[in-house]
């Protein structure tokens, strides 16, 4: 048994210029934040009024197996998000609403900081109107936004970006058996002076991985099979990756700050929560982690300001 063990690690260094190790030293997760109000907004498809003709078309004989599909993902994707504010706000409020209701929603609940969830079909097939006012709203709203994966993308072509598939072909030339970015993936942080990775090569603060510090590489979910097309005027590209370059952009301008990351840095405590002790914190769970609460500190400082 040993042997095999043996041969097992050796393989997985080969792959890897950095330290393997499947553990982290034991980091309390500590709730460093007093307070914070998030609004939750779900991102993806519910009934058929969230659809448009070409969904009816498209999806003939299977709209409802498709939106069962939909409104699960959207349960455990807004869970999710939920479960990060909770772990590291003292004093947390949140209030989950669909995209057509952001809008509403954010005057009624008034929050310091908005995170949008991932989406799974192509926004074509979304009704145009929902579209439409999320379009207006994210140009002109002042409240701090988090756009996670397909929010991210939705995020881009509200600012007049394209969207592709990780082989650079048009949506609709490929709906399905895309190429896709998927697991556990390493992501290069273009911008290391960018707040958002505050700690990240400070060792007497948080000790990331030894990939890390030595080459400003983040490990963090991914699960997508669409790209932004470069980076929307009035951002900045903040990571990139060997499959998609935009992994990661920040617009820090006209009283706005929005981030939108690709990749899935909410799974961090659906990951942490699955270990058997609190003592097994695997070195997966802590980047995305890191980054949510570092924007959450953000969102408040932008308000004070």
């Amino acid at each position: 048994m040993h042997d095999s063990v043996a041969t097992a690690v050796e393989l997985e260094n080969s792959f890897s210029p950095f330290s393997n190790a499947n553990f982290c030293r034991y980091e309390p997760v500590l709730k460093r934040i007093d307070h914070a109000k998030v609004l939750i907004v779900n991102d993806l498809l519910r009934y058929a009024s969230d659809l448009s003709p070409l969904a009816f078309t498209d999806w003939k004989g299977s709209i409802e197996s498709k939106l069962r599909f939909e409104r699960k993902v959207s349960s455990l994707a807004c869970n999710n998000i939920a479960e990060n504010v909770i772990r590291l706000v003292k004093n947390p409020k949140t209030l989950t609403v669909h995209l057509s209701e952001v809008e509403a929603a954010a005057e009624r609940f008034q929050p310091d900081a908005i995170v949008m969830s991932g989406t799974f079909a192509d926004f074509d097939y979304y009704n145009a109107k929902h579209l439409g006012d999320f379009h207006k709203f994210i140009r002109e709203t002042k409240i701090p936004v988090l756009a996670i994966c397909g929010a991210h993308q939705l995020v881009a072509v509200s600012f007049g970006a394209e969207l592709k598939t990780l082989d650079d072909l048009e949506l609709a030339e490929k709906r399905n058996d895309r190429l896709v970015e998927y697991q556990y993936r390493f992501v290069k942080i273009v911008d290391p002076t960018d707040p958002i990775f505050a700690g990240h090569d400070d060792g007497s603060s948080r000790r990331w991985q030894e990939y890390t510090n030595k080459d400003d590489i983040i490990r963090v979910w991914q699960n997508h099979g669409v790209q932004v097309d470069g980076v929307p005027a009035g951002f900045k590209l903040l990571a990139s990756s060997y499959l998609c370059r935009n992994q990661m952009m920040v617009k820090r301008n006209e009283g706005q700050l929005i981030y939108s990351v690709q990749f899935h840095l909410e799974k961090s405590f659906e990951d942490w929560s699955k270990n058997p002790t609190r003592w097994e914190h695997v070195n997966e769970s802590r980047d995305g982690r890191v980054l949510f609460e570092n924007f959450l500190k953000l969102a408040l400082a932008h308000n004070a300001a």
